[in-house]
């Protein structure tokens, strides 16, 4: 049994997390963790999560509860996160990461504590997603430069960054695939005069409406045709059941950063 902490218990994932793991035997809840000043604190986190008590309350300290967890499942903020990174890597704990929006600073002590820590970091944990990356690196190095490329992802009205770290990971994937860096070609959004498109580039436009949880698409536009890969997402299980599973498969590593792509064995 994998005894696992989720940190953001409160929030939406948060709670889904704790109750996608009711259903999966090979995991725990052993811990649950939020901001010290939250008002949740010492709340029972089965409750919080509508599936009834579980018997783990709610803790504000992270790292007074290292020893009750093997893995932590954290999706939080950037600064969060980066907090966390530290006091597990102190305690040698492992982590699966969702938080977007890490600095390049961030990210690179992230790359450093893999060093001596076992870390999955990815922008989504979708199963069906992390298949759309592969068939957009695919599909990228079948076009080569003959086509346009452009990604549009809709969100929720209460998502605060813009793209979508999907998005720019699905930007990525063509890039990579393109032999081209994204940050030279990526291009957010258009207004005014912007003269004719040049083809090297990948367009970003970002939606934000309603309750959507997640849409995204990358439209390969060619002379004479064009073919559109999509991914939608009904619910955020989907997203909770990977970073299960991938906790599952981090529990076994002892250390090194890999990406769903590595849990999916899709490299």
């Amino acid at each position: 049994m994998i005894r696992t902490g989720i940190a953001g218990v409160a929030g939406r994932m948060g709670r889904m997390l704790v109750s996608a793991a009711a259903d999966a035997p090979e995991l725990e809840v052993s811990a649950a963790i939020e901001a010290a000043d939250s008002s949740l604190v010492g709340a029972d986190s089965g409750e919080l999560a509508a599936i009834g008590a579980n018997g783990v309350p709610v803790s504000g300290d992270l790292a007074a509860s290292c020893g009750s967890f093997d893995v932590l499942i954290d999706f939080t903020i950037a600064e969060a996160t980066a907090r966390n990174l530290e006091i597990c890597a102190d305690a040698g704990k492992k982590m699966v990461i969702g938080t977007t929006g890490l600095s390049a600073t961030q990210r690179e002590r992230l790359d450093v504590l893999g060093q001596k820590m076992a870390v999955v970091i990815a922008p989504n944990f979708s199963v069906g997603v992390n298949a759309t990356f592969k068939l957009v690196e695919i599909a990228a190095g079948i076009f080569g430069d003959d086509v346009d490329i452009e990604v549009l992802e809709t969100h929720h009205r209460h998502k605060v960054d813009a793209p979508s770290g999907t998005a720019i990971r699905l930007g990525e994937a063509a890039a990579d695939a393109l032999d081209r860096e994204l940050s030279d070609v990526a291009v957010y959004g258009r207004e005014g005069m912007t003269g004719e498109r040049d083809r090297q580039t990948i367009g970003f436009h970002s939606l934000r409406a309603g309750d959507v949880v997640g849409e995204h698409t990358v439209v390969f536009a060619g002379t004479g045709e064009r073919l559109e890969i999509t991914h939608r997402a009904h619910s955020r299980l989907n997203f909770a059941q990977g970073a299960l599973r991938a906790a599952t498969w981090i529990a076994t590593r002892d250390r090194g950063v890999f990406d769903m792509q590595d849990v999916l064995g899709l490299r």
